[in-house]
């Protein structure tokens, strides 16, 4: 299963409600991301409108993929009209842990209408041991 990873620590519980604030702040602001999997390789698709490719960075290191990147900011002025924003800018980062069998360094990435899409494939299942018979010569 491809989990997020959670940040944690030991710091004392006095300061849990805070930490719990913040993490699910940054989990609101964060992109929409959904994972999945099959027998043959996990899919983590995220949203991204606005965001180039270049402005992104990911990365595998010891079973974890990293998606990191910026959205950044447009301003337009024009004339005397004032306009609202809704939209979301800044930087991001979401960490998955993946399993075992994750081939992190065979994973690629496509972008298509502002969602990424990675697709980590699964290793081929090692051969067990399987019992040979081992012959008996005389002599």
């Amino acid at each position: 299963m491809v989990e997020k990873t959670e940040t944690g620590g030991f710091w004392p519980s006095l300061y849990d409600p805070l930490r719990a604030f913040g993490t699910r702040v940054s989990e609101w602001l964060n992109p929409a991301t959904e994972a999945s999997g099959n027998a043959q390789a996990y899919d983590i698709s995220i949203e991204l409108p606005g965001v180039s490719e270049q402005d992104i960075e990911l990365t595998f290191d010891n079973g974890a993929l990293t998606i990191r990147g910026e959205k950044k900011t447009q301003t337009e002025k024009t004339g005397d009209t004032w306009y609202f924003s809704e939209r979301q800018y800044g930087a991001f980062r979401r960490t998955f842990r993946l399993p075992e069998d994750a081939d992190g360094p065979s994973a690629h990435a496509r972008m298509l209408e502002g969602v990424l899409h990675v697709k980590i494939p699964r290793k081929a299942p090692e051969q067990e041991d399987k019992a040979q018979r081992i012959e008996i010569t005389r002599g």
